[in-house]
């Protein structure tokens, strides 16, 4: 370790123990059915925001945690797996995980590994070395965290604990908490698109823009990337420096979305605020967001048409495939193209019941079309099978009193945005929402035990003082 970061590592803990106050520590842990201790918050998933929520969690003096990540360490999230672009999107002096800590933010942790003058002449982080920040993050303030483990089933058990079943180095344990957050990014609760059109088509021919895709395979081969997202951008990017052959991007939309309405809502009231809404402006707000889908930026648009090879095709959806003798000829109101491969970048579905750790309640959780029906004009399908959460970011039942224990489970990923706008998978909301999300657990928690807590006020009896009087004599009347 260089002197410099040795030297940031000690100002954490000097700043983290000038604001540690209240120190108290205000939780007992409860007796799993196993006969060990329970925890208060199992953690799903080790990525930004696992590791944001611990800390802020820490912070609360909430300290018996677990964060579990089906990855091994440093792997956890997208950053060195199916992120494809250089450098993340978001402007450099975004602040995230650090929970307003200066000491802790990417700009102080770059600093300190590669000088003051890097940082001054750095555009966009490069996505490795925000894998690199984070793991020294979650070292510096010490999270627990254990790696290649899985979660495998959510189920409730005694006395109002929470059972999960995880899977690590093939073999199977139950850790018992009284809260579980899912952490867990973009695939959370459901899966990557494959338009229906392309669903009969070899598995070996098509894949979604999260797949390990071998695209050094692709050199000299024809490819079609569906979608016009920025993802979609990076993966026909990568094709293309790969040696692809030929290279077509497809747009449904007559013109492509060029605006990025995250970078609109990057404010304090509508980031901290939204959730605080009724359902019809949260609704017309996200619907507004989520229809106009996340634009790309000049770079990842230059990435792709700095080459020949590289064609966009507007107003051109996917209309039907066939396996031909020369390869996939996918229709398209434009005409038809043919590809060796296809690679879909047509972004995630709610679909409870592919996520196998939801099995036992997947069918009771509530839908924003369970609980708010819009106007005509602002309807959306796919929008309405979002979960509709409580305020605490907790599944609500569909059924009430049928599946009651899941206001114990806490979704923190992107299926959490109809209700709380963007949260979850994004570094621009952290700083508001990661709080919010933290209130709501201690919340929760401080309430389940406020018997214990006045019990134990009713009985504090430790002095702050001791009173002396003096002896005092009776005067003789004269």
């Amino acid at each position: 370790m260089s002197d410099a970061l040795a030297k940031l590592e000690a100002g954490v803990r000097a700043d983290l123990d000038k604001i540690a106050h209240p120190g108290a520590a205000w939780l007992e842990p409860k007796t799993g059915p196993d006969g060990q201790p329970a925890l208060d918050v199992l953690i799903i998933g080790a990525g930004q925001s696992g590791i944001a929520i611990g800390f802020g969690l820490m912070r609360s003096r909430v300290s018996n945690i677990l964060l579990i990540d089906k990855a091994e360490e440093g792997m956890e999230g997208p950053w060195l797996t199916y992120a494809r672009m250089p450098t993340l999107r978001s402007p450099k002096d975004y602040t995230g995980p650090d929970l307003d800590i200066p000491s802790l933010t990417y700009q102080s942790w770059h600093e300190a590994r590669f000088g003051k003058e890097s940082w001054q002449t750095l555009d966009l982080i490069p996505r490795a070395h925000w894998a690199e920040y984070l793991l020294w993050l979650r070292r510096t303030i010490g999270l627990p965290v254990r790696n290649g483990c899985e979660l495998l089933e959510i189920a409730p058990a005694a006395d109002g604990l929470l059972a999960a079943r995880v899977k690590r180095a093939g073999e199977v344990e139950t850790l018992y908490a009284r809260k579980i957050v899912l952490a867990t990014g973009q695939e959370g609760m459901g899966g990557w698109m494959i338009p229906e059109a392309l669903r009969h088509l070899p598995a070996s021919s098509v894949a979604t823009v999260a797949d390990d895709i071998d695209f050094g395979g692709l050199r000299g081969k024809r490819v079609v990337v569906i979608g016009a997202g920025a993802s979609a951008f990076d993966n026909a990017a990568t094709a293309l420096e790969a040696g692809a052959s030929e290279v077509h991007l497809l747009c449904r939309r007559a013109q492509i979305q060029v605006i990025q309405p995250y970078r609109w809502l990057t404010f304090r009231g509508f980031l901290r605020h939204l959730s605080d809404l009724d359902d019809a402006w949260r609704w017309r707000f996200m619907r507004k967001v989520l229809e106009m889908r996340e634009g790309f930026p000049q770079p990842t648009y230059d990435r792709c048409a700095r080459h020949a090879n590289f064609t966009l095709h507007e107003g051109a959806p996917i209309e039907a495939t066939r396996e031909t003798g020369d390869g996939i000829e996918l229709q398209t109101p434009r005409g038809a193209i043919t590809a060796d491969f296809v690679i879909c970048g047509t972004g995630i579905d709610m679909n409870f019941a592919e996520r196998g750790e939801l099995g036992r309640f997947a069918g009771n959780i509530a839908t924003w079309a369970d609980r708010y029906q819009p106007p005509e004009d602002e309807r959306n399908p796919r929008l309405g099978r979002f979960p509709y959460l409580a305020d605490d970011y907790a599944f609500t039942e569909r059924e009430p009193g049928k599946t009651p224990w899941v206001s114990d489970i806490h979704l923190f990923a992107i299926a959490s945005t109809m209700s709380f706008g963007a949260s979850g998978s994004s570094i621009n909301a952290m700083t508001t929402a990661v709080p919010k999300l933290v209130h709501g657990l201690t919340r929760g928690l401080f309430r389940a035990d406020v018997e214990r807590h006045w019990a134990s006020l009713s009985a504090y009896d430790v002095p702050q003082a001791v009173v002396t009087r003096p002896a005092r004599t009776m005067e003789q009347p004269r």
